[in-house]
């Protein structure tokens, strides 16, 4: 590859994304990737692929992210060389753990470089283990429809950039394909949970209605508003329902409570899982089957079961109803209406969980829980409004904002969404009051390496960045969120870490009354 004009590679490049009905493609600039970064801006100018310019590898890389998860296309991130490269990991990490359509395009030296001290020069193939790698352009329509995300790694020798007439015609190839793999068909009359995850198939819906089974559904499942969907499902749990279950069907990728990661590796019960070991959230047993999908036959399971699910869930959520504490998760919910709600990881997410309505339409939302991790979410919320109509809200921590808020560094250039970012923002790790690290024994040494305050003055920060900022009471918060914003907007509500833990025992508590 290193013998052909580095221009001509580039153009190569371009015209095998747009073969891959390539929408958006974000870019790092730098020297080496020169005429990618020159041809990406003609197709733009073409009207042919919209360009994001970012300075920040790593954000750049969950822009890309939020862009394929909202849009469902293959979307490209371009880096320079050297540790530019490095700094896409976290995104590809995160998009191999949920399988999105994220691909990496790395410039490189040539390979004759590698082992010398030549400039930014290091060992970019096989840099991401895991991800499927190709170093030939030819190769990408192949690499993609493996599914997940892709690293494409091309070698650009001097001349760097040229002058040359940049014209590109869209391609109409599509890269969907039909769906693959075997329906299993089960039983539907034994008691049976549907334990929903990140991601799970929304046919599901149907499938549960039908078989009468209770579904157990995450926020960012798709599956909230489906008929059978139990409120405060991993409250429901620690009650004597669980010890009625016959057989549990999982689906997608459900890690955000123990009591149903707790459930899932109960070693007794059957259990089918819809999808791959990779989206199981434990090691499976000899119990755990796999499904590409599943379908149901003969009786259904008697309506007693699921109606016992779910006057539990509704008796705990009516206890929920006054409890200030999700006050803001429940008006960020109510606000985003039919619209996307994108939420960051620890106490935001869970919070939605247990007092978001079920059965009843709601937004669409996205989360990044193939890790669980809080960075980039910042990035991955404005790469999915960018991809999406209508309102568009993300709900997030004040660490997991600071940690993401290289997110907002952008030129006036840039295309921006319309975007609400709440900040709720009790300066630390609130998280961890609720976990084993929140005992009394370790509290003189809780603050530092665990509650983690900041003091960061967050309207400074969004001044400095051309973001406007609010700081916001609580009881104002629902007259903010009534206006859609134009541009990015940040609503700052400050509320505090005390009685995080005592409120984690009051609701657990709840499934025994």
């Amino acid at each position: 590859m290193s013998d052909e004009r580095a221009v001509e590679i580039a153009r190569r490049l371009i015209t095998a994304l747009l073969a891959q009905q390539v929408t958006d493609a974000v870019l790092s600039p730098g020297s080496r990737s020169g005429p990618i970064a020159l041809a990406l801006h003609a197709a733009d100018e073409q009207g042919l692929i919209r360009l994001h310019v970012r300075v920040d590898e790593r954000e750049a890389g969950y822009l890309a992210l939020g862009l394929a998860k909202a849009s469902g296309r293959l979307t490209p991130v371009i880096t320079t060389s050297g540790t530019a490269v490095a700094n896409l990991h976290p995104a590809l990490l995160e998009a191999l753990h949920t399988r999105l359509p994220l691909l990496a395009v790395t410039a490189d030296r040539p390979a004759r470089l590698r082992g010398t001290g030549a400039n930014q020069t290091t060992v970019q193939p096989g840099m991401f283990p895991g991800v499927t790698f190709t170093d030939r352009i030819t190769g990408l329509a192949g690499a993609v429809r493996e599914g997940g995300p892709v690293h494409l790694n091309v070698e650009l020798d001097e001349p760097l950039v040229e002058s040359v007439d940049w014209q590109f015609s869209q391609n109409s190839w599509s890269m969907n394909t039909p769906a693959s793999g075997r329906t299993q068909t089960l039983d539907g009359s034994p008691r049976t949970v549907l334990v929903a995850g990140d991601g799970a198939d929304p046919a599901l819906a149907a499938v549960a209605q039908q078989a009468g089974w209770p579904i157990l559904a995450e926020p960012s499942s798709g599956l909230r508003s489906a008929p059978t969907a139990v409120a405060c499902g991993r409250v429901v749990l620690g009650g004597r329902l669980i010890e009625r279950i016959e057989r549990i069907v999982s689906a997608g990728h459900p890690t955000l409570s123990r009591p149903v990661t707790n459930l899932l590796t109960r070693t007794h019960l059957p259990t089918v899982h819809v999808g791959d070991p990779s989206t199981f959230p434990g090691v499976p047993g000899s119990n755990v089957t796999f499904a590409d999908r599943i379908a149901v036959h003969g009786s259904r399971a008697d309506d007693d079961w699921v109606k016992s699910w779910i006057q539990a869930g509704d008796r705990i959520d009516n206890a929920l109803l006054q409890a200030e504490q999700f006050t803001v998760a429940k008006e960020v919910w109510a606000a985003a209406g039919r619209g996307l709600l994108v939420l960051g990881s620890s106490n935001t997410i869970r919070d939605v969980d247990l007092v978001a309505p079920v059965r009843v339409p709601g937004p669409r939302v996205l989360a990044n829980r193939g890790l669980a991790g809080i960075d980039g979410t910042v990035s991955t919320a404005l790469g999915a409004a960018l991809a999406s109509y209508g309102r568009a809200i993300a709900l997030m921590g004040d660490l997991t904002f600071l940690h993401g808020a290289n997110g907002l560094l952008m030129g006036p250039l840039e295309p921006r969404p319309n975007l609400t970012i709440v900040v709720l923002n009790d300066d630390g790790g609130g998280i961890f009051h609720t976990l084993e690290q929140g005992a009394p024994e370790y509290s003189a040494a809780f603050e530092r390496v665990f509650g983690t305050p900041t003091r960061t003055r967050i309207d400074s920060l969004c001044e400095a960045h051309g973001v406007k900022h609010r700081l916001v009471e609580v009881g104002q918060l629902a007259g903010y969120l009534s206006r859609s914003p134009v541009g990015i907007e940040v609503l700052e509500v400050r509320v505090t870490r005390a009685g995080r833990r005592a409120l984690q025992s009051v609701v657990s508590g709840l499934a025994a009354v």
